[in-house]
């Protein structure tokens, strides 16, 4: 009696049962597998078992499907690179756009984009008033300078119009031999923000030609009136837009044997347009000589004494003009601008 009463024993499974004993000892359990038993594996196709059979024949939209995966694979490389160069446009657009802003006319930046570093500039409350004046830059120097001199350049153009534009007497600016990858630059890592700018002038032709325009500009209405040292130096001189005044045109390059003492009114000074690390040493000087232009350097020695080399970036060369036309005294100008890492001091 307790025999039959006993529970018949469960008939073990063994793990190499064929795919039937499986399927019999999941219907006697109720559809349900026993525990303690493994899970069968779900088996992954690796590439080469997903690889089509080259006996069989794939449809168009198969083959099509093949072909869009290998053109993504393809082009992995391409997309990440084009990732890359985009995140660094990001970071140059920011950086020019901080630059433009230190030109508001209330000198008011936003406290996201400003500079820790930077001293605080002290709000303009009379007007800027322009002056006769005009500074060229010569970037006909493409083919001379490496990608990170190409940047390096397009940031001092910028800071070189920031500084005008901040400045209480105002020069004219103009670019000329703007092309090339300069301009190409500007107008897609810098989003065209140029062609908003006040105050500067572009042009594709060289400095001669730009230097001759110049002229024109100072001589008609709103060209500029004679104030600060100008007005000391050479009188309050009325504009007679019948007569175009005869303003010098000097290059500036440190070659030179010639010593600027001072900017005239009506005068145009080119500054060249090349970040080189002295590569090409002299070559604004033969330029200038070149096309029968003269040439000056800035008396930085006269002023100075200087524990490194006295040639200096396209922005500081306009800048310290600029603080030559506000302080007239070449000496400060100098000390104002110059990075103190050139140990630069007034000569006693």
């Amino acid at each position: 009696m307790e025999a039959e009463e006993r529970p018949a024993k469960i008939q073990k499974v063994e793990h190499s049962s064929s795919k039937s004993q499986l399927g019999d000892n999941t219907a006697r359990n109720g559809g349900h597998r026993q525990t303690g038993q493994p899970e069968p594996k779900l088996q992954v196709n690796s590439p080469a078992a997903s690889a089509p059979d080259p006996s069989v024949p794939l449809s168009k939209s198969r083959l099509k499907k093949i072909r869009r995966q290998q053109e993504w694979e393809a082009g992995r490389e391409d997309r990440k690179a084009r990732r890359k160069e985009k995140i660094k446009a990001g970071k140059e657009r920011k950086k020019a756009e901080y630059q433009e802003n230190l030109s508001l006319e209330n000198d008011e930046i936003p406290i996201d984009q400003q500079n820790p570093d930077q001293k605080p500039k002290k709000t303009r409350t009379i007007p800027a008033i322009q002056l006769p004046i005009s500074i060229i830059f010569d970037c006909d120097f493409d083919d001379l300078m490496r990608e990170n001199e190409m940047k390096s350049l397009a940031a001092q153009l910028t800071r070189c119009y920031s500084d005008n534009r901040n400045a209480y007497l105002r020069a004219h600016l103009a670019v000329a031999s703007f092309g090339g990858k300069l301009k190409e630059r500007f107008d897609n890592v810098l989003a065209k923000h140029y062609e908003s700018w006040k105050g500067i002038r572009f042009f594709t032709e060289d400095f001669v030609e730009v230097a001759e325009k110049a002229k024109e500009w100072m001589s008609k209405e709103g060209g500029g009136r004679l104030t600060g040292i100008l007005e000391e130096r050479n009188g309050s001189q009325p504009i007679d837009n019948n007569t175009e005044p005869n303003g010098e045109v000097v290059y500036l390059s440190s070659e030179s044997d010639v010593i600027l003492e001072e900017l005239k009114p009506y005068g145009t000074y080119i500054i060249g347009g090349l970040v080189d690390k002295n590569r090409h040493k002299g070559i604004c000087y033969k330029r200038a000589t070149g096309r029968g232009v003269k040439t000056a350097k800035l008396p930085i020695g006269e002023f100075l004494e200087m524990n490194s080399r006295s040639v200096l970036a396209t922005n500081h060369v306009s800048e310290i003009m600029l603080k030559w036309l506000e302080l007239g005294d070449w000496g400060e100008a100098f000390m104002q601008v110059i990075p103190k890492r050139k140990g630069g001091k007034l000569r006693g």
